[in-house]
């Protein structure tokens, strides 16, 4: 399994480069998704991989859609290069664990966020109005406190280098219309809730997540990357203790190692120190280990 920052697969059309993903269009009804080791933080793409990234991620995403089957559609069609079209057979190495074909959707132009804990801009913001995202909280919550219920906080969905925005539920079902975002609320919430007290017998808290979802010809489908510790905040349920930020299994270390040596969250970003990088793998692995209950394949 090498490292693999960036790919050019010649047979095919790069449809785009994101942060950490290449898409590549296979045909007008499929796409070839390759999850990179690329990582970002506060949506600038830093200049150091971490070695076996884009695997963790994928496999996580497989193993959560797979698991979420009869509460949504997703796109999915293949995860095996042995499936993939004959084209492809060249690049299976590198394909092999970290890409997907899948079907076409329409991205909707939200992210559906859904927060279980208070922390991170949300803490944030309810420190500041007693509010997250128009959602009026108790008062006297502490740092870290899990919410009584799960609450939908949607955003905008940014371009690369721009920053995904907070807005409120009336803003995003103007964008969506009414009927897609009761559905995309109510699947947020109900697929939130069900990798919760999975990820609670596993070990692990998950704070807050965000999903993508899409249409196609036959509805709402599931899409992107699903509960991986990119999209996600994951805390170990040992020592759990509101009135504090958690120790996390995801790229929150990366985000507080980069606030503590003062990052003005603008490119370039700086270079990863290699303890950095390492303990950002394991972290990932555990997170990994953790959720699927298999053993990462080094």
């Amino acid at each position: 399994m090498n490292v693999v920052t960036t790919t050019d697969i010649k047979e095919y059309p790069l449809a785009s480069r994101g942060k950490v993903r290449d898409i590549y269009e296979l045909s007008p009804e499929t796409l070839l998704i390759v999850t990179t080791d690329r990582l970002s933080a506060f949506d600038v793409v830093l200049p150091d991989p971490i070695p076996h990234k884009g695997i963790i991620l994928n496999k996580i995403t497989i193993f959560w859609m797979n698991r979420f089957a009869g509460m949504i559609d997703n796109h999915l069609l293949a995860t095996d290069p042995a499936d993939f079209p004959a084209a492809l057979a060249p690049y299976a190495d590198m394909l092999r664990g970290r890409a997907v074909v899948v079907k076409k959707a329409r991205p909707l132009p939200i992210e559906c966020i859904v927060r279980g804990y208070i922390t991170g801009s949300g803490w944030k913001d309810y420190q500041a109005t007693g509010s997250v995202c128009g959602h009026a909280l108790p008062e006297g919550l502490a740092e870290s406190a899990m919410l009584a219920e799960p609450i939908f906080t949607p955003s905008t969905k940014a371009d690369l280098g721009s920053h995904d925005e907070n807005i409120t539920l009336a803003k995003a079902k103007d964008l969506v219309g009414a009927d897609i975002f009761n559905q995309v609320q109510d699947i947020s919430i109900a697929l939130y809730s069900a990798a919760r007290d999975h990820a609670r017998q596993c070990g692990i808290l998950i704070a807050d997540t965000k999903f993508e979802f899409g249409l196609t010809d036959a509805g709402l489908v599931l899409i992107d990357e699903v509960l991986t510790p990119d999209s996600s905040r994951f805390w170990p349920a040992a020592g759990y203790q509101p009135g504090r930020g958690q120790p996390s299994f995801d790229k929150q270390y990366v985000r507080d190692w980069l606030t503590d040596i003062g990052f003005n969250k603008k490119p370039p970003a700086p270079h990863l120190p290699e303890d950095v990088i390492a303990r950002t793998r394991s972290k990932y692995i555990e997170a990994y280990e953790f959720l699927t209950g298999a053993k990462f394949e080094r």
